[in-house]
Formats: C-alpha cells, structure tokens, sequence
C-alpha cells in the first residue's frame, strides 16, 4: 500500500498511545537499555558492576546485602557481581571482623579508574539517546524521572 501524505505511514504509533507517558518511557528503556549494553561491553563491564562500584564510591564500604538494597539488584545476582569485581580489582571484600558471616566490600583505586571509564562510556549514551534535547531539557527530563521514581519507590 502506498502512503500519501493524508495516509500516516505503516509503522506509525497511534497518537492515543503516543499520548501516554507509560508508553513512552516503555518504548524509550528499549534503545536505553540498548545503549546502555552496549557502552557496559565495550569496557568490559555489566550494568551491576557500575551500580555497586557506583554505591561504593559515593557512600564507602559495604555489606554485600546493603549494597544489593541500595542498589536494587537481587542478593544472588550482587554476589557474583562482586566476585567478578574482585577478580579484576575493582573492589576488595574482607570478612567482617564484629560478623563473621558478614563480608564487607571496598572500592579500590583501579575500581574508581574503572568507574570513571564508565561513566565517560555512559555520557555518550546519554547523548546518543537524548540527542534531540537541549542541557537544560535533559535536566528537566532527569529532574522529573527522579520525581516519579521516588514517588513510585514510596518517598
């Protein structure tokens, strides 16, 4: 079939979808997520390991089980995150002297030089997906993300 200019082309979204902000951010996570892959692979990296090295950098040493709070990422999955981590070294753990079933993980200074790869890897992500917005739109956007995130996290 032929499109015209009265006809909207094959793959064009219904404007009762496109009017909603649950369906945009649905059909926006795809290339983010996209993006995001694929800027973690090519510094050999996973979306967990910049969470939890990310977490370690701002608030300093942790529990493996408060890192996976606070970083929303599921007990099971934090322990290999950090065992890969420690293998490159990227974080030290040591076992908790006041808790012997307690580790507690550290970031090391190849850790931060890790964390500061990424977060170059990610500001071209960013770009590459916000492109059409201006410094001051892309703020306002993230500003109200936050808003609805929080909102949505009961704060």
């Amino acid at each position: 079939m032929k499109t015209t200019a009265d006809d909207p082309a094959p793959d064009a979204k219904p404007a009762r979808l496109r009017a909603l902000p649950s369906w945009l951010i649905t059909h926006i996570a795809v290339p983010a997520h996209r993006l995001a892959s694929e800027a973690f692979a090519a510094t050999g990296s996973a979306r967990y390991h910049y969470a939890l090295l990310a977490a370690l950098e701002e608030f300093g040493p942790s529990s493996q089980a408060a890192l996976g709070r606070r970083c929303s990422i599921d007990r099971s999955y934090v322990v290999g995150a950090v065992n890969e981590l420690v293998e490159e070294g990227y974080v030290e753990r040591v076992q908790d002297e006041a808790d012997r079933r307690r580790n507690t993980v550290t970031i090391t200074a190849a850790g931060v030089r890790q964390l500061e790869r990424l977060d170059s890897a990610l500001a071209t992500t960013q770009d590459a997906l916000l492109g059409p917005l201006s410094a001051a739109e892309r703020e306002q956007l993230r500003g109200l993300l936050e808003r609805v995130l929080d909102h949505q996290a009961g704060q």
